[in-house]
């Protein structure tokens, strides 16, 4: 069954920690989805990965790029999962849609935004209703995740 996890943001921008978290799943040697709610989003996360270090960047493709089956990360707007990724991250609001082919499910939201904050509480009881393995992280004010409850 998949695992489901929710990060709750408190002073880090999304693209960062979002860059951090898809870093985690490649020293794993794991293949990761990350779906938005809008292209233009993806359009901004494409060129964020890029470039969000000097002296790296975070290897990825979207739709709109060749091979997408070879990508380590990839970045789209619907459900798809060329590169049969065993990490899909929903951030935006993207909607939970088949779990099934992940390992784990990861919702990232800003505390800090009340219509996201209760988004991913609504979110929340969709998913612990059906009985699944849940944990809910929250950064302390180092930005480093923090297990809840």
């Amino acid at each position: 069954m998949t695992e489901i996890l929710f990060y709750q943001l408190d002073g880090q921008r999304l693209e960062a920690a979002l860059a951090k978290l898809l870093e985690r799943c490649l020293e794993r040697g794991w293949r990761a989805v990350v779906e938005a709610t809008s292209r233009e989003r993806i359009e901004a996360l494409d060129a964020y990965l890029w470039t969000y270090r000097e002296e790296a960047f975070l290897a990825h493709g979207t739709s709109g790029d060749p091979h997408a089956e070879l990508q380590p990360v990839y970045l789209c707007d619907g459900a798809e999962n060329p590169n049969r990724a065993a990490v899909r991250f929903f951030v935006d609001g993207a909607e939970f849609a088949d779990l099934a082919p992940y390992e784990r499910a990861v919702y990232v939201f800003d505390g800090r935004d009340d219509a996201e904050r209760e988004l991913a509480r609504s979110r929340w009881r969709a998913v612990s209703g059906a009985g699944r393995d849940i944990t809910y992280w929250k950064q302390d004010e180092t930005g480093r995740w923090v297990k809840q409850g």
